[in-house]
């Protein structure tokens, strides 16, 4: 059986929808509009809520996802989940953390590589670091790390992003089957409540929507190859 598709370095927009991709974004868009932005906004309540985190409860591991450089260096979002990772990690929730995240944009390295110097210089241990480093988007960020997670007979993650990112994160990871505990980075622009904080909050609402329809049109004509991707 041939590998899941998995998007190149550095992929494009349309090289990262993949199989059946761009057939469920028109289905997103179609449905969300023509039913007056409805599944959009039930999304958003979603998306706030979650923003919240979970619980804290011992894992195997921390999972810090990552996120695009800008010039090869940290954008203050990205800095923020590692900080907050290794604060989870020197409470002793977990004895390693997880830095996900491929070569995208213009950069020289990847995601990952960037974090684990992040960490490195913080004074985190090298063998604490592990690196997911071929990863184009978040689900391909789940999917890669859940294969580690089977290999090392691992099972629980604690699951680090920004607070608006936390529901379509969660819902990614429930959907691959992995047993997640999400908790958000604290202080990660944009500051909670502003317009900008808002406009993103509603990107998700629709992203998670996306998935959700994704989901649903890859069981309905039952496409093993696209199903594949997220379960």
């Amino acid at each position: 059986m041939p590998k899941p598709y998995q998007a190149p370095p550095r992929a494009s927009f349309l090289q990262k929808l993949g199989p059946g991709g761009a057939a469920s974004l028109g289905l997103a868009l179609a449905t969300a509009l023509g039913l007056l932005l409805v599944p959009v906004g039930f999304r958003l309540r979603r998306v706030v809520t979650s923003a919240e985190g979970d619980p804290l409860e011992c894992a195997d591991a921390i999972l810090v996802l990552g996120r695009r450089l800008q010039s090869d260096e940290l954008t203050p979002v990205y800095e923020a989940r590692l900080a907050h990772g290794e604060s989870l990690w020197r409470q002793g929730l977990a004895p390693r953390i997880i830095v996900a995240g491929g070569t995208t944009g213009s950069a020289s390295r990847s995601e990952a590589e960037a974090g684990r110097d992040w960490l490195l210089a913080r004074g985190v241990p090298p063998d604490v670091i592990l690196l997911e480093d071929r990863s184009q988007h978040t689900l391909e960020n789940l999917f890669n790390v859940r294969a580690h997670l089977r290999a090392e007979g691992w099972r629980t993650l604690l699951l680090v992003s920004d607070p608006l990112h936390l529901a379509r994160a969660r819902a990614t990871a429930v959907g691959l089957g992995l047993e997640v505990r999400c908790s958000p980075s604290p202080g990660c622009p944009p500051a909670s409540g502003s317009l900008a904080w808002w406009r993103r909050a509603v990107l998700e609402a629709f992203f998670l929507h996306w998935y959700h329809t994704g989901m649903f049109y890859s069981r309905l004509i039952g496409s093993e190859r696209q199903l594949e991707r997220v379960t």
